[in-house]
């Protein structure tokens, strides 16, 4: 134990004596940059420090900013600017279930920049010609036509029939001998309310739908419509074609007025778009522009006394005129004529250039100077 003790001692000796040496040999300038160390670390040595790596940086990146893309904005065709009514338009009205409530809104449209021209919808949805014990038509037709005093009535219904009818008292099936008869009484006696007077009376057809059976079923029922509404003196429209594809089968989508691909259907396969409500009235309109002749024309019209100032008059037969035969310049002798107006006499030899193209291959000679003139000798002659 005293020789550790001792060992200890002799190495603190050592040690200060060293470091009173370092220190007198150091100049002081020198000394202030000297770290001191400690006694166990001049005993054991001063450890290696281990050199900390530093943290590497981490940059926070930039926000990107992404410029939105600017899509190009689709010019839109505006909506006709609507029309004030003339104090005497007529009017039109429209009857029927659901699809006549369509073909009214297509009709509103079709007719909003016409003075002229009014379009009444007077329609139910639900409606029909077999279940007269929901609606009668034949019971409110004559009231309506008394409160609108319509100048033409457009008819649509059909749609909600595939049913069965009580006929004297008994339930018939759809399109037995019995229903069909009925059903064709029915049809006679409300077309013969609208026509009533030679008042013009327009019957759309049914058309197509998503379901086959009730497709079949339409066919059935529009010839009884066209047969006995021609009977009654008005006029069948037929839509059918524009709802169908080639082949004559349902289609959602197709060409709309202005030829242009779109949905005309609704996803049940029954109801109609903006554009088919449109299509539909598309095949009316034109027939009661027919039947209304100068009230369906557009635009703001001549109103008042202003008709009164356009004054059309034929023109006066000037007596100095003289009147004569067209003649051929090529070839008068074809029509009968040999000479032009005046006496001046025309000779050939009775074939057209045409012919002399035609037979022979002959043609005529370029005028002189022209770019095709390929004549030997270009030497005008006297």
């Amino acid at each position: 134990m005293s020789m550790t003790i001792r060992m200890i001692r002799f190495g603190l000796a050592l040690a200060v004596s060293a470091g009173v040496f370092a220190t007198a040999a150091v100049p002081a300038g020198a000394q202030e940059r000297v770290e001191r160390r400690s006694i166990l670390q001049l005993l054991f040595g001063t450890p290696k420090r281990r050199e900390i790596e530093p943290e590497p940086e981490f940059r926070k990146p930039r926000p990107v900013v992404r410029k939105k893309k600017t899509t190009a904005a689709v010019a839109k065709t505006p909506e006709p600017a609507a029309v004030e009514k003339l104090p005497d338009a007529k009017v039109v009205l429209v009857v029927g279930d659901f699809i006549a409530g369509s073909l009214g809104e297509g009709l509103i449209a079709a007719f909003e920049t016409t003075p002229g021209i009014v379009v009444e919808r007077q329609s139910n949805g639900s409606s029909g010609i077999v279940r007269d014990d929901y609606y009668s038509w034949p019971d409110s037709l004559p009231a309506l036509i008394a409160e609108k005093k319509p100048a033409l009535i457009v008819i649509s219904m059909g749609a909600n029939d595939r049913q069965q009818m009580v006929v004297a008292g008994e339930k018939e099936k759809f399109r037995s001998e019995a229903w069909t008869k009925e059903y064709e009484a029915r049809v006679a006696r409300i077309a013969a309310q609208a026509h009533e007077g030679g008042r013009p009376l327009l019957w759309m057809g049914m058309p197509a739908f998503q379901s086959s059976a009730l497709t079949a079923d339409m066919t059935t029922l529009n010839t009884i419509y066209r047969a006995e509404v021609e009977k009654a003196g008005g006029a069948f429209v037929d839509i059918w074609d524009g709802f169908v594809d080639e082949g004559g089968k349902f289609i959602i989508s197709g060409s709309d007025i202005n030829g242009q691909q779109v949905r005309l259907r609704g996803s049940d396969g029954i109801n109609f778009t903006k554009a088919g409500k449109r299509k539909l009235a598309f095949y009316v309109e034109k027939e009661i522009r027919r039947l209304l002749g100068d009230a369906a024309t557009d635009g703001p019209g001549l109103q008042g006394d202003l008709k009164d100032l356009l004054v059309v008059t034929t023109p006066t037969e000037d007596a100095e005129i003289t009147k004569t035969q067209p003649i051929s310049l090529a070839d008068p002798a074809l029509d009968g004529g040999t000479a032009l107006l005046g006496g001046t006499t025309l000779k050939g030899n009775g074939k057209s250039l045409r012919e002399k193209l035609v037979d022979k291959g002959e043609t005529a000679d370029a005028p002189l100077g022209r770019v095709d003139d390929f004549r030997a000798n270009k030497t005008a002659t006297p």
